[in-house]
C-alpha cells in the first residue's frame, strides 16, 4: 500500500565553509590586553576543516593571548576503528591525552586540561560502563559528555552524524543522562535556538546536572531564517530568558564562525578586523552577558571551525573588545574563572 502524501524533499547540506591559507596568514593583529588570563573553552582537533592537530593549535596559543589552558571538545575524531562500537569514542579520548602529554613537555599552555568526551547516552543504565571507561582513558582530565541534538528540517550540517528529533526528550537518552552526575560529569548541549525548549526541558529535569550550551545556543541565520536576522533574534532572546532561569546552565560564548550562524566572513576578498567581528557579533553576545551574568558565561574559539571568521588572535581580540566595558572581576571571569570553575581547571 501507498501513501499519496507528498515526501519532504532532503535537507540541503551547508558547507563547511573553511578561508584559504593566505586569507587565514592575513588575519593578523597586536593582542589587546596580552596580560590576561584565558581558558580556551571549546577547541578540536581533526582533518576535517583544514586539518587542525596539535601544532597548529601550540602555533595559534603562541600568537600573543595569555592562553593558560584548553578545553576539548568532541567532534568524532580518531575513533577507534574496531571493537564494540559503544566503545570506540574512547580513541578520541586516548588521543587527545597522548597530544595534551606531548603538549605538557612543549608549552606552558596546559593543553586539553578538560576534556568533554562522546558517550552515546541513548545506551541508557548501560553507558555507565561507557562513561567509566571515558574517565579511565582521559586520565584524570574528563569534565562532561556532549551529545549534539543540532538537527532542523531544512538543511544539515557539520561532521557528526544527524541525531535523532527530540534526542534529549528520548526515555533511553534521559536514563543514561541521569548516569552523568554520579560519575561527577557535566553535560554539554549543541542545539539550534529552534531547539532551546527542549534543552530547558533537560536542565530541569535534572537541576543538579551541570548543563554547558554551546555556542550561545545556536542563533541560526540560514535556512527559513536568511534574511529574517531580526526574527530569529526574537525567538532566540526569548527562548534564551526562559533558559536563564535554569541556575544549573552555563552559556559558551562564541562558535559564530560556523555556518548556520549566516556570517560569511571567509569569503570577503580579506579577512575582517577584531573591530568589525565584535560589531556584528555584539547583539548575539552582550544579551546573554546580560540574561547569564558573567559568572555563568565563558568565551570560546571553536578552533577551527572558527577560522571561518579570523585567525585566533583576531578572535580573541574581538571578545576582548566585546568586553571592554566590563570590570576587571568580569573580565576574569569571562575569559578565564568561569571555565575553571566548571571544567575544574
Amino acid at each position: 500500500m501507498t501513501s499519496d502524501a507528498p515526501s519532504r524533499p532532503e535537507p540541503t547540506q551547508l558547507p563547511n565553509l573553511q578561508p584559504s591559507a593566505d586569507w587565514l596568514a592575513a588575519s593578523v593583529e597586536e593582542a589587546i590586553e596580552p596580560e590576561l588570563p584565558i581558558i580556551d573553552c571549546h577547541h578540536h582537533f581533526s582533518e576535517h576543516w583544514g586539518g587542525y592537530l596539535l601544532p597548529e593549535l601550540l602555533r595559534d596559543i603562541d600568537s600573543g593571548h595569555s592562553i593558560r589552558a584548553t578545553v576539548y571538545v568532541q567532534c568524532g575524531w580518531h575513533y577507534r576503528d574496531s571493537g564494540p562500537e559503544r566503545f570506540r569514542p574512547l580513541g578520541e579520548t586516548e588521543a587527545v591525552v597522548a597530544f595534551a602529554e606531548k603538549a605538557a613537555a612543549l608549552h606552558a599552555a596546559r593543553v586539553a586540561a578538560g576534556i568533554v568526551g562522546y558517550a552515546d547516552l541513548r545506551l541508557g543504565e548501560a553507558v555507565d560502563e561507557v562513561l567509566t571507561a571515558q574517565i579511565a582513558a582521559a586520565r584524570g582530565r574528563l569534565r562532561g559528555i556532549r551529545n549534539s541534538a543540532a538537527r532542523h528540517a531544512d538543511f544539515k550540517h557539520g561532521i557528526l552524524p544527524r541525531p535523532m528529533p527530540l534526542l534529549y526528550a528520548d526515555p533511553a537518552f534521559r536514563r543514561g543522562y541521569a548516569c552523568l552526575q554520579r560519575h561527577g560529569l557535566s553535560f554539554e548541549a549543541w542545539i539550534y535556538h529552534t531547539q532551546i525548549p527542549e534543552v530547558i526541558e533537560l536542565a530541569t529535569a535534572f537541576p543538579q546536572t551541570p548543563l554547558v550550551l554551546d555556542h550561545v545556543g545556536g542563533l541560526l541565520g540560514v535556512g527559513p531564517f536568511q534574511g529574517r536576522r531580526m526574527e530569529a533574534m526574537r525567538e532566540w532572546l526569548s527562548a534564551m530568558r526562559r533558559l536563564a532561569r535554569c541556575p544549573n546552565v552555563t552559556v559558551k560564548l562564541g562558535g559564530l564562525g560556523t555556518p548556520v550562524f549566516g556570517f560569511d566572513f571567509c569569503l570577503r576578498p580579506t579577512p575582517p578586523s577584531s573591530q568589525e567581528l565584535a560589531d556584528a557579533w555584539r547583539p548575539v553576545v552582550e544579551p546573554v552577558i546580560e540574561l547569564f551574568g558573567p559568572q555563568r558565561c565563558m568565551f570560546e574559539t571553536n578552533f577551527p571551525v572558527d577560522r571561518a571568521a579570523a585567525g585566533y588572535g583576531v578572535v580573541w581580540n574581538a571578545f576582548k573588545r566585546l568586553a571592554s566595558g566590563s570590570s576587571k572581576a568580569d573580565k576574569s571571569l569571562l575569559f578565564h574563572d568561569t571555565a575553571a570553575r566548571v571544567y575544574r581547571v
